[in-house]
Formats: C-alpha cells, sequence, structure tokens
C-alpha cells in the first residue's frame, strides 16, 4: 500500500512546498476516510520515495474527489497550471536529476478526458486529464492505470520500475480556492 489514507497513515509522506502550504488533513467524506487537501492560493504537494517493481504491479489504483473545478484557467500555460487534484508517478533520473521523468494524472478543469500534453514548466513532466469539468465532481471516483502502457505513451519508453508517487492540489498560479479527497493509493498485478 502506498498510500494508506482511509487509515489516517501518512508515514513516510513528505511534503514540498512550491508556493504557500496547501493544508493536507484527515477528513470523512461520504462516509469514506480519505487525506482532504485545502489550496487558497497555494501549492505544495505530499510524495513519498518508494521503489515499485512494475513488471510485478503495473496497475496504480486510487479515488478521488472535488466538488468543484476551477474558473478561467489555462492549464497548458504557466498561467493556468494549477489543479484540484493530481497525483504523479515519479522516475528518477539519479544524479542526473535532469533526466527525472513524471507522469501527472490531473482531475482536469477544462481539458477533455483523455487530453495529454506536456506540463507547463517542463518537458520531463506529462499531463493526462482523466476527470475533466464537473461531470463528476461531488462523488467519489476509482482510477486503475497501467503505468507502464502510460509511460509508454507519453515518453515513448518502456520502464520496468517508478521511485515515487506524489499528490498535490494547487491553485497558486490563477490565485483561486480548491478542495480534493485522496483515498489510498496502491499498486496491484491487475
Amino acid at each position: 500500500m502506498i498510500g494508506r489514507f482511509s487509515a489516517g497513515d501518512l508515514q513516510d509522506w513528505q511534503s514540498k512546498s512550491f508556493k504557500g502550504e496547501t493544508r493536507y488533513v484527515f477528513d470523512d467524506k461520504s462516509g469514506q476516510r480519505a487525506l482532504f487537501a485545502d489550496s487558497r492560493g497555494a501549492a505544495s504537494g505530499l510524495y513519498r520515495e518508494i521503489r515499485v517493481d512494475l513488471n510485478r504491479t503495473p496497475w496504480l489504483n486510487w479515488s478521488w474527489r472535488v466538488d468543484k473545478v476551477l474558473n478561467g484557467v489555462d492549464e497548458r500555460s504557466k498561467g493556468g497550471d494549477d489543479y484540484p487534484a493530481r497525483v504523479y508517478v515519479v522516475v528518477s533520473g539519479g544524479a542526473a536529476s535532469w533526466k527525472t521523468r513524471s507522469l501527472v494524472y490531473v482531475w482536469s478543469s477544462n481539458q477533455p478526458v483523455g487530453a495529454t500534453w506536456n506540463n507547463a514548466f517542463t518537458s520531463n513532466a506529462r499531463v493526462m486529464a482523466l476527470r475533466s469539468g464537473t461531470r463528476d465532481a461531488g462523488r467519489w471516483v476509482s482510477e486503475k492505470r497501467d503505468i507502464r502502457a502510460d509511460f509508454r505513451q507519453l515518453f515513448g519508453e518502456d520502464i520496468a520500475t517508478i521511485d515515487a508517487v506524489a499528490l498535490m492540489t494547487d491553485t497558486d498560479n490563477s490565485g483561486q480556492n480548491a478542495t480534493a479527497w485522496y483515498g489510498d493509493i496502491y499498486f496491484t498485478a491487475r
């Protein structure tokens, strides 16, 4: 288990601040214990360094919920690189930090589901919209992604391991407010 949020467990998770602090606390939402994120013009995330063998467990599973999305942001630009919820999978470049690559799954405010693009700040991060707008807002949604297949699609290379998982709710560029809930995060063989 990567993130045992239903048990109120943040062991081995660390905080990374980019601008201000998104507040992360445990909360019950619709009968589910989860990690609640509240961003008010801030950008900080939580990450866990953990090596995962994708030959054994290539599927990343999690649930998330947002109640509203951001207004008028161009998520493909630096000024609009804000999301109510995102989950990262990181492949470390080791000592060559410029070779670190991130696959970023987002709950987009306005990009269509399935859309992919380079992160506005670095081409080493590729973004994929799994949810968009308010269609699924206000309810829990479960996700299951084949990390190897998605990495191959977005980076054109096959990987055997990942080195970290992260999550972030951020609104530093738009100055808006956003909240999200993150359920347990774990890898499976199928």
